[in-house]
């Protein structure tokens, strides 16, 4: 069975599109073994995130079981998740704690 996305961490809150995804695609999501079923709610181009689930405003995005950034509106399940809607926390000086 050819699979439509990724997830690579059960704790993850967004999967990877490993192929272009169209609105209202059902789309067959991979983690490990298992495969399940999203539907898609927006376009979602080749290696961009949607979420699997709400996520909230303030929310923690989970990708890899990690957090790679923080959710700056609600996103509902099988949105587009990407520059738009969440704000990176890697990388970032302003948020380097010093000893």
């Amino acid at each position: 069975m050819a699979i439509d996305a990724i997830v690579l961490n059960a704790a993850d809150n967004v999967a990877t599109a490993v192929q272009d995804l169209a609105a209202g695609q059902k789309a067959q999501v991979r983690l490990g073994r298992d495969i399940s079923e999203a539907v898609v709610q927006e376009t979602i181009p080749y290696g961009h995130k949607f979420a699997l689930r709400p996520i909230h405003q303030g929310e923690a995005i989970l990708k890899y079981g990690e957090i790679i950034g923080r959710a700056t509106v609600d996103i509902q399940a099988g949105c587009h998740a990407h520059v738009q809607n969440i704000e990176s926390l890697r990388g970032r000086g302003d948020l380097v704690k010093e000893a």
